[in-house]
């Protein structure tokens, strides 16, 4: 297969008409190079088309001050030996520049970058029920046919920037987090705005702290959270830990959201007072996750639990806080949501700098900011804030973001912002009826709320197995029902609704976006039930989907696919 460089103008010119291939994959972040390896394992020819000008995904944009994953390695790493085998980590949350890193050691080790193709972002896609292709364009005209189309663009592609932050007035600089440029910004001695207080902007005004004469911190809701624990490794330690890690990556597709914990096989009423203190005491010092995967079985499920869970949290938290008003902004005596119902972050001296005199916190629950003016920002309170860089760190458009901004269009020709009018409509969050041989990973009705490598070789894993299959079987294409595509949104509303979760407006449900609708967006049965209810599909012949057969050519022609449907 030709091997297609973004960068190289004579290549791009050479197939600027069209490029055809079996497979074509979209981002080539932790979802896409998993992809690609596990179908060139099983023999289908690939091409990958990225938007950025490198590998990485999320990590390769989110450029900004401070910015690490939050999920400890060895978990937060993918599962291929060739790959694990030759790396060491430094730290026990690997920040942004060494996960750059680990991105080319993996394309050291797979060789990747032969089959993407980098500054190439899809803005149109249908699939041609005559041809039983995909036809793909990008952003500079060219165009692809395949016969597969795999999103893996991820949850959190697509930036959220609020109405008043496109205003050019401002005579500073603006930057959100995801679009932070490569060469940094000047945060020396400067007033910096951080806005928003998620797990980016938790990490930015962290670190930004450190640096700008004055921080604003405007805060809509608290972040509850988590101690990080950060912590060197070295490399005798990893390596005795090696000969474990099959293990682990096994065992992390077996618990409910791909950590290596699950919550505590009791209830919080079966233990006594000080029992509880004390196991709450652990998880807490372990650090990292610990207090949210793997707590009490009923903190999520239980009000009076939550709170306990909550309390616990804000005493630790409140001693941390000496300011008696920024105390309880920070960490209210009041929960303002479920404990553990919005994702946490982690954090190593959040609340400690947060404490210090020039850094200010600013409560837009309250009174909102209305207008970017030429000297800073402006709330509804008529309070003015004179800066020099203001850090958007508003979040995404998670979930269904990506997935509409690349012109998706159905067999009939309607985007897919239309056929999702009513609501977010899919089967097993992982492909959509009108949209044949299309499968997509880690973004709605998926179990995104989890962790992203085990998320991703979860789904993936299933879709290499779909496709290897139909080629066995002589399937021209898989198309999912309407029927399976609302039988599988009911029980991901039933779960939803089972849990505290759906009491708390988050990305979960589209609520971080104004515009957008609010639903729940996120499979919560864990993923357990969920590698059950897609492997059942496929042990069902495909049960759910429609099923066009491929025949062979026959004299005068090629023969009409029959069309099945298993229900």
């Amino acid at each position: 297969m030709p091997t297609l460089k973004a960068q190289d103008p004579m290549l791009q010119s050479q197939f600027a008409s069209r490029y055809q291939t079996e497979v074509l994959i979209v981002g080539a972040g932790f979802a896409g190079i998993y992809l690609l390896h596990k179908l060139r394992g099983s023999g289908f020819q690939c091409l990958v088309l990225e938007a950025t000008d490198s590998l990485g995904g999320t990590w390769n944009c989110n450029r900004y001050p401070g910015s690490r994953v939050d999920t400890n390695v060895p978990l937060y790493q993918l599962s291929i030996p060739e790959v694990w085998a030759t790396w060491t980590w430094t730290e026990r949350f690997p920040d942004r520049d060494e996960l750059s890193r680990y991105f080319e050691h993996v394309d050291s080790v797979l060789n990747v970058k032969k089959d993407v193709l980098f500054n190439s972002k899809v803005v149109s896609a249908q699939y041609l029920v005559d041809a039983s292709m995909w036809t793909v364009r990008i952003s500079d005209g060219t165009s692809f046919t395949s016969r597969f189309l795999l999103l893996a663009t991820g949850f959190a592609s697509k930036p959220y920037i609020p109405e008043w932050a496109a205003s050019d007035t401002f005579r500073g600089t603006t930057c959100h987090s995801a679009c932070w440029p490569s060469s940094g910004v000047d945060l020396v001695g400067k007033r910096v705005a951080v806005i928003g207080t998620g797990a980016t902007g938790v990490q930015m005004a962290q670190e930004i702290s450190r640096q700008a004469s004055h921080l604003y911190v405007f805060q809509r809701t608290p972040n509850l959270c988590l101690p990080m624990r950060q912590r060197k490794l070295d490399y005798a330690e990893q390596d005795a830990a090696r000969a474990d890690l099959p293990r682990l990556f096994k065992h992390r597709l077996t618990t409910t959201a791909g950590y290596a914990d699950e919550p505590a096989k009791r209830s919080i009423f079966s233990d006594s007072p000080e029992e509880r203190t004390a196991f709450f005491e652990r998880l807490w010092d372990e650090g990292g996750f610990k207090f949210w995967t793997a707590n009490y079985q009923d903190v999520l499920l239980d009000e009076e639990a939550n709170r306990m869970a909550y309390d616990f949290w804000a005493g630790q938290t409140r001693a941390r806080v000496a300011d008696a008003q920024k105390r309880d902004m920070l960490a209210p005596v009041d929960p303002p949501h479920g404990w553990g119902c919005r994702r946490p972050c982690l954090e190593s001296d959040y609340y400690e700098q947060l404490s210090k005199p020039h850094v200010s916190v600013i409560d837009v629950s309250r009174a909102p900011i209305v207008a970017l003016t030429e000297d800073g920002l402006r709330t509804s309170d008529g309070a003015v804030y004179e800066v020099d860089v203001v850090g958007l760190a508003t979040g995404f458009d998670a979930l269904t973001g990506s997935m509409l901004d690349m012109g998706l269009a159905s067999t009939s020709g309607a985007p897919l912002a239309e056929k999702w009018s009513n609501g977010v409509a899919s089967y097993l969050g992982a492909a959509l009826a009108g949209y044949p041989n299309l499968f997509y990973v880690f973004a709605a009705h998926g179990p995104t709320a989890s962790n992203g490598p085990s998320c991703i070789e979860l789904q993936s894993d299933w879709i290499v197995h779909v496709m290897v299959k139909m080629r066995r079987d002589g399937i021209e294409s898989l198309e999912p029902t309407v029927e399976a595509e609302r039988d599988w949104t009911s029980l991901l509303h039933s779960v939803y609704q089972a849990s505290l979760v759906s009491n708390t407006r988050s990305w979960y449900d589209g609520s971080n976006v104004p515009t957008k609708r609010m639903e729940p967006l996120i499979f919560f049965g864990g993923f357990p039930l969920y590698r059950e209810l897609c492997y059942n599909a496929l042990d069902e012949n495909f049960k759910g989907f429609n099923i066009r057969y491929r025949h062979d050519k026959q004299e005068g022609g090629q023969a009409e696919p029959d069309v099945h449907t298993i229900t």
